[in-house]
């Protein structure tokens, strides 16, 4: 049984085939008269909106399950939640707080577990991102993507796809907020490792994509006063995106807090891809789903 709890549980071909079925005007069915769970320990209207159209698109019918309506290692263990849900659905979707969560649903469950975002990483907003990028690039190998910011669950997944489509990554990141040794080892292992900087201005020289999420994520919010004291002067702003190449996009996974890790002026600006990146949720839902159930 195959799963999709990371990116790099797929091979580069594999990424690719997602991508082409992602771009396919006539999906598969795969889920006729099959249901999918999404279950959302957090919430999501992006993720909701897109997995739920995706499925719909795929033939079936999506059931969006809240988390107090499982409880999750509270009423019932995650084991027994999968292994339920399965009974009823070809396919379950599931974003949590904790991903160990995922890796348990997994080991149980005789239906796909497709990652819909965790702490450690979010697979299909990276699927997104290469399509958003390829529909301005066209091939992205050869490409440089920025990502300034914290390096979290985003950024540790885009890395991962993003060297996969052979593109050159760059992370700028204040002290303790890096990508880890061991994200970069793992980045490295598909390609070329991403150069890493304290200051946004020298990675971002030049690129093709600049990229950035919020300072603080969902279940972060009592680090809100340190995040916002240590990013200070991670902006992207004009400036910023001036330093950029002549062609370079902005992306953001939303949503955006304008102001703090993007200016209104670059989230609204010209080179702003967000709102195709958002279309592209849907798009990337329904070629991840419709590639892990043609592994079945």
């Amino acid at each position: 049984m195959r799963h999709l709890l990371e990116i790099d549980d797929l091979t580069r071909d594999e990424l690719f085939e997602v991508i082409a079925l992602a771009l396919d005007p006539n999906p598969p069915q795969v889920l006729s008269r099959k249901g999918m769970a999404l279950v959302f320990e957090k919430p999501s209207a992006r993720t909701r909106n897109s997995m739920e159209m995706a499925v719909k698109d795929l033939g079936g019918h999506p059931v969006a399950i809240r988390g107090e309506e499982v409880s999750i290692d509270q009423r019932e263990s995650a084991e027994d939640v999968a292994r339920t849900l399965a009974c009823y659905h070809a396919a379950i979707g599931a974003r949590v707080f904790d991903h160990s969560v995922l890796e348990r649903m997994a080991k149980v469950s005789w239906v796909p577990i497709i990652n819909l975002l965790s702490d450690d990483a979010h697979p299909l907003q990276a699927v997104a991102d290469l399509l958003t990028m390829a529909d301005e690039f066209g091939d992205l190998n050869g490409r440089t993507l920025a990502y300034v910011g914290d390096g979290n669950n985003m950024c540790r997944s885009l890395a991962l796809a993003a060297t996969l489509a052979g593109m050159q990554v760059r992370v700028a990141s204040p002290p303790g907020y890096a990508l880890a040794d061991v994200d970069r080892d793992r980045i490295a292992a598909l390609g070329v490792a991403p150069e890493l900087f304290d200051r946004p201005d020298e990675a971002v020289v030049g690129v093709d994509v600049v990229y950035t999420d919020v300072w603080t994520s969902m279940g972060q919010e009592t680090e809100a006063a340190a995040r916002r004291q240590a990013f200070e002067g991670f902006m992207v702003d004009e400036r910023v995106m001036g330093l950029a190449g002549e062609s370079a996009i902005f992306l953001h996974c939303l949503p955006a807090h304008r102001g703090e890790e993007v200016s209104h002026e670059v989230l609204e600006g010209d080179r702003s891809r967000v709102w195709r990146q958002a279309e592209n949720r849907m798009h990337a839902a329904r070629g991840a789903v419709a590639w892990i159930l043609g592994q079945v």
